[in-house]
């Protein structure tokens, strides 16, 4: 356990895991959620396609919720210690706020195929998961 946050060490796990985080996010874009999203649109001009700006902001994006999932695990291993339970719980929770959220409401919107689901949530899911086990190998190494 760390009862104390060390800001510093949070910092350079979160940059570690956005490693991982990044080549999950951009691999299951490119290759699974970009042909069905353009699919899903007759390949409209401008539907999903990725320049610069956006690939940027995607990747402040992938930081953020990195942060978001190294801080949800530190504080489950004040609980359960750096346990494979506190792995399962903060890669679940983190996934079912942000990708569970955003899939299903984006497919209630009408702005995707709700079949789609099912190639995204299982992958985000072991993204977050495997994320969780990395912060803690990390949190393990430093502690």
């Amino acid at each position: 356990m760390h009862p104390n946050f060390n800001f510093k060490q949070f910092i350079g796990i979160t940059l570690l895991v956005s490693i991982w985080i990044n080549i999950s996010e951009v691999f299951r874009y490119f290759v699974l959620v970009m042909p069905r999203v353009k699919a899903f649109f007759d390949y409209q001009p401008g539907i999903a396609d990725m320049s610069w700006s956006i690939f940027s902001i995607w990747g402040l994006w992938d930081i953020l919720l990195t942060a978001i999932l190294v801080f949800v695990f530190w504080l489950y291993i004040q609980s359960f210690g750096n346990t494979n339970t506190a792995v399962w719980l903060s890669g679940t929770l983190v996934w079912g706020a942000v990708f569970v959220i955003f899939w299903v409401a984006t497919a209630n919107m009408g702005l995707s195929n709700w079949s789609i689901l099912l190639i995204t949530l299982p992958l985000s899911l072991l993204e977050m998961l495997v994320g969780a086990w990395i912060a803690s190998r990390l949190y393990r190494r430093k502690a």
